[in-house]
């Protein structure tokens, strides 16, 4: 079933057209590349190289830790020259652990695992090479790939979607791939098909795309992966309303998509999926848009892991005014970054250096109860009263008017009049029930070692008494042996 209309949506002016009109360009190799631990979702890797140490290009040199995680490898070869905290490319500046790659200009591949036929594997050894090739969401959530196809074979997956509709303005890193890897994107799909056993593959492409939309399809014929156009009207990239736009089906609130037998990838992790299975490449670059009323060149970079914003935007040619914002990734649903001076990750699919006209910062006023947030929210939502409980400090009132249903696309804050932050009071809400809930584990978790503690004393006491009550009873039992051989002789 194809839905012709959707809830709710804004339309944002696009801004496309400043970087989607010229091809892909390849960055050079800098001086020196700073690989950060944490570039996904879950626990950071751990390094497995020391300062001084030589690598090649696709070597490990971090390991994955736990379930939730992904290893990391070294875009090119070079020597360690450190382990040390970097900038985080976060709005809080705050550190994380980076290993710094000094590059020899060689660019020298360690030996590759390349498979003549990837179908002959099984799905499970698909799902395993995924994961040791460090594949994560390259939409921007970053969950560590191969997770999800190993849970979507486990639960019977019947439909992979992929996700083709990027449709925060400025971005168009995935419109260029689509219309210059679009084989690379369709052998991906097919292999991810195989790796969870689906019955059928959707891509969805956003129809303000036509020349991606049209090469697609062209790349899927023969294939039986249906290439769909969908409305250009912000979020349709976000997953629950892709999956309804091309199934009809609505997801529960609080559920998965596996859970209605669904799997949606990005077209970008289709790709590094072809490449790691078909070409023993670990994800080890990726394409980013450079964009922004501020930016001299505007662009799309396929760039090594590593690379610092600052280069980037130095490679560019630098901004023709200064910039009043910088992001990475949309302007809606991106993160405001406090310096250039921050290292390329997986997730990061576009650095945006933006001028005051673009931003149009107006300063909040009170709310004028007229539900434009309410029709733009395509979770069917009530913003105004969530946002309301918030600020009276109710954050258990705002969850049961379904804050967790949120998907933070910031529609509600872009489409309100008094300019009301709305999206940052729900993401704020958010990480204070958070809190709330660890407070109460914690609590919890005190109160359990207290009582094992209480159980453990008492149990240590009877121990201790019914010790002594034997001593006693052996001191008795031996006085009365000894007062018997007495009284014998």
């Amino acid at each position: 079933m194809f839905r012709k209309s959707l809830r709710g949506g804004v339309h944002p002016t696009a801004h496309k057209a400043l970087s989607n009109t010229s091809p892909i360009r390849r960055f050079p190799l800098p001086q020196r590349l700073h690989i950060s631990m944490q570039q996904h979702l879950g626990t950071p890797a751990t390094p497995v190289v020391r300062v001084g140490d030589q690598v090649l290009k696709g070597q490990l040199i971090g390991a994955s830790q736990g379930h939730i995680s992904a290893p990391v490898h070294a875009p090119t070869s070079g020597r360690i020259t450190a382990i040390a905290e970097h900038t985080a490319p976060h709005p809080s500046g705050l550190p994380v652990l980076v290993v710094t790659l000094e590059c020899d200009g060689r660019d020298q591949w360690q030996d590759t695992l390349v498979v003549a036929d990837p179908y002959k594997l099984a799905p499970e050894e698909v799902c395993v090479r995924v994961g040791a090739a460090g594949i994560v969401g390259l939409g921007g959530a970053t969950f560590p790939a191969a997770v999800k196809l190993g849970l979507s074979l486990k639960t019977g997956v019947d439909t992979l979607i992929l996700n083709g509709g990027e449709c925060e303005p400025y971005l168009t890193c995935d419109d260029r791939l689509m219309r210059e890897s679009a084989t690379d994107v369709i052998q991906g799909a097919l292999l991810m098909q195989h790796a969870v056993q689906a019955r059928q593959v959707f891509i969805g492409i956003e129809d303000n795309k036509p020349e991606a939309l049209q090469i697609m399809q062209t790349a899927a014929a023969g294939t039986g992966i249906e290439v769909r156009a969908v409305p250009s009207r912000y979020p349709m990239g976000s997953e629950k309303q892709l999956v309804q736009q091309l199934t009809g089906k609505e997801l529960p609130a609080m559920s998965r998509a596996a859970d209605s037998g669904l799997l949606v990838h990005n077209v970008a992790t289709a790709r590094a999926v072809y490449q790691a299975i078909v070409e023993g490449r670990p994800l080890i670059s990726r394409v980013v848009t450079l964009s922004g009323g501020a930016v001299t060149h505007p662009g799309n970079w396929e760039v090594p892991l590593g690379t610092l914003a600052s280069e980037l935007m130095n490679h560019a040619s630098g901004f023709d005014v200064t910039p009043a914002r910088l992001i990475m990734g949309g302007p809606m649903m991106g993160i405001q970054l406090p310096n250039l001076h921050v290292p390329i990750i997986k997730g990061t699919s576009g650095i945006l250096a933006l001028t005051s006209e673009e931003i149009q910062q107006k300063q909040p006023e009170p709310c004028v109860r007229c539900a434009t947030c309410v029709r733009s929210c395509p979770m069917g939502l009530q913003p105004l009263e969530m946002a309301a409980a918030i600020r009276s400090g109710n954050v258990k009132a705002a969850a049961s008017l379904g804050l967790h249903d949120c998907v933070g696309c910031g529609a509600c804050s872009y489409i309100c009049p008094s300019s009301i932050p709305l999206v940052h009071l729900f993401n704020y809400a958010k990480g204070e029930l958070a809190a709330q809930t660890r407070a109460r584990q914690k609590m919890e978790n005190t109160r359990v070692l207290a009582q094992r503690r209480e159980e453990r004393l008492e149990r240590q006491a009877r121990e201790r008494e019914a010790l002594m009550a034997a001593r006693r009873a052996e001191a008795a039992r031996k006085a009365a042996a000894q007062a018997a051989e007495e009284q014998a002789s």
